[in-house]
């Protein structure tokens, strides 16, 4: 039996709706919630999404979870596949390479603003959550979650609403790539010394050199997939259905490269 058939289907975790606003509305904003929160990477399995159970879980018709999902496939979340069913999209290594490098351009912008616009308090803010880390040891292993809190700080102390606009939904597979990604080939330490570096910059008020910096990281994570990340067929076989549950899925897989990251051949 392989490792992947051993392991819990991936669960949405998705509270029960305020009945008092639109329901499609807020099952809109439950699922966006939940999809973004999950590590979609991580498991072999595709993800599909169950309108019968989803309605029962956030206690709603099935009629605005069907309008959520309408809404989630227009902006990319999820796939609609004939006689089969409704998916979390996974995007192939090549769109992975091709967002992370899209990302790197963002997130380089970011930086650059950030040197001139943020407030001493929140780029202080930022080196204490990584000073945190750099002794290493034991509390890398809890190292992901901070990395994902630096580079939406990142984004959000360039003041630019736009820049948070166009990163919003590119960020539930980047959040899921980094986190899958930031175990494997040391890249825990080397993120740690490249964010110490990018602070630096943002605390000398270097706009240039925190730009470079930062363009510089978010594409090492690029050339990283492109060298380790694997392909998998898109196969029936493989998927596990997905309703609310009061327990996650699996954390982030630590060395080897996950059988399911990233998905689907190119």
């Amino acid at each position: 039996m392989s490792e992947g058939s051993l392991r819990p289907s991936p669960t949405l975790e998705v509270p029960r709706l305020d009945t008092s606003t639109s329901f499609a509305k807020e099952a809109y904003a439950a699922l966006k919630r939940a999809i973004t929160a999950m590590d979609i990477y991580d498991h072999p399995q595709e993800i599909r999404l169950d309108e019968r159970r989803l309605s029962e879980g956030l206690g709603v018709s099935r009629t605005p979870i069907r309008e959520a999902i309408t809404l989630l496939e227009q902006e990319g979340f999820v796939r609609t596949r004939p006689r089969r069913g409704i998916y979390v999209v996974r995007k192939t290594k090549r769109e992975i390479v091709e967002m992370i490098t899209v990302m790197a351009a963002l997130e380089s912008m970011a930086a650059r603003l950030a040197a001139r616009r943020a407030a001493n308090a929140d780029i202080a803010e930022l080196r204490r959550l990584m000073d945190a880390f750099r002794g290493g040891g034991e509390r890398l292993a809890e190292y992901s979650d901070a990395n994902i809190a630096f580079h939406q700080a990142i984004i959000k102390m360039s003041g630019c609403a736009l820049l948070a606009e166009m990163t919003e939904n590119l960020f539930i597979h980047m959040r899921a790539i980094r986190k899958i990604t930031i175990h494997q080939d040391n890249r825990a330490a080397r993120s740690i010394t490249d964010h110490m570096r990018i602070i630096e910059a943002l605390e000398r008020r270097d706009p240039e050199l925190a730009e470079r910096l930062a363009r510089g990281h978010t594409l090492g994570l690029a050339a990283h997939v492109e060298q380790h990340g694997t392909t998998r067929d898109d196969d029936s076989a493989s998927q596990k259905t997905v309703a609310p549950a009061k327990s996650g899925g699996p954390g982030a897989s630590h060395g080897a490269v996950a059988p399911g990251f990233p998905l689907s051949r190119e």
